[in-house]
């Protein structure tokens, strides 16, 4: 059976924004909407720093009153877990007053799809607390159901802070599948190359070089010598070790390739040749981190010439 499993890519990705992005930014925390001018009198909002079509420098400011006309209308019926509103609601384009560009968003008419339509006035419903995003305008509203934000001082933002969620199903494939079963028992097994002869690990379903099938499965060691490695020195999110550690290419014995994996203990021990082998988790888990990380065996370093082809 083929394995499966969730995995999510989460980070703050941050920007520094410049003075249009700045202002627009920091007049959304303010509960503000800005446009900027081009020389032809043309207003984009949101602003863009350069003409899209003379890539002219736009730096004057324009402020809009938030209100606009409906242009076109996605509904959705059944909201998703990612999506900003947990009742029907519709992703809207609207043509703001003042303005020579259109704005997307979101229209709340509290699950009233006969009110989605072309042609609707409607305005922002500002969120309470807000941080100077585009998040800010929780959704735009009919103009009966606007009410005025809670006023907070205009400030240029320097740098915007974006949080980034993405979620995915993993399918690991036939050979992946194999291999990560394997790692439950506490084995590492590789495949070998039925062209030139190499082992594989983590294996290929194909040959690196020639793209033949690599059928052959080999059992390699748990110990292997370190050929290249990094020492990690910062925080972020998702590490299993405490900064400073090592994440180093090892070359198991038995192995053609170096396998990525992290080396624990005082990371000024740590060096090119130097033995290592692998710590498991006390639970045995179908995943790479059914090894907790490598440590050093006390052997003797291996000799140069013994991976000078994996640096």
């Amino acid at each position: 059976m083929t394995l499966t499993a969730p995995y999510r890519l989460e980070y703050p990705y941050k920007r520094g924004l410049g003075p249009v992005l700045g202002a627009f930014f920091g007049a959304l925390r303010a509960g503000q909407l800005l446009g900027v001018r081009s020389a032809d009198g043309s207003v984009f909002c949101p602003p863009t720093e350069f003409h899209p079509t003379t890539a002219e420098a736009m730096t004057q400011m324009v402020p809009l009153t938030g209100e606009g006309v409906v242009e076109s209308v996605y509904w959705i019926a059944r909201p998703q877990p990612h999506h900003p509103l947990d009742i029907p609601f519709a992703f809207v384009r609207v043509h703001l007053d003042g303005s020579d560009s259109f704005f997307v968003h979101v229209l709340d008419t509290r699950g009233d799809s006969s009110l989605a339509v072309r042609g609707l006035r409607v305005a922002p419903r500002w969120r309470a607390e807000r941080q100077g995003a585009i998040t800010d305008i929780e959704a735009f509203v009919p103009l009966d159901q606007v009410t005025d934000p809670v006023a907070a001082p205009m400030k240029t933002m320097e740098r915007a802070v974006i949080p980034v969620e993405l979620d995915y199903v993993i399918r690991a494939g036939a050979t992946q599948s194999t291999f990560l079963k394997q790692l439950e028992q506490r084995r590492l097994v590789g495949r070998r190359s039925p062209v030139n002869g190499q082992v594989l690990i983590p294996p290929r379903g194909a040959c690196t070089e020639s793209g033949e099938p690599c059928v052959e499965e080999v059992d390699v060691s748990s110990s292997g010598v370190v050929t290249t490695f990094s020492v990690i020195r910062i925080e972020f999110p998702g590490q299993r070790l405490k900064p400073p550690y090592v994440c180093a290419a090892i070359l198991l014995d038995g192995a053609d390739v170096p396998l990525i994996h992290l080396v624990g203990g005082d990371p000024n021990d740590v060096r090119m040749g130097m033995r290592v082998r692998a710590v498991w988790t006390e639970e045995p888990q179908a995943s790479m981190e059914a090894i907790q990380f490598f440590e050093p065996t006390g052997e003797p370093d291996a000799p140069f010439d013994h991976y000078k082809e994996h640096l």
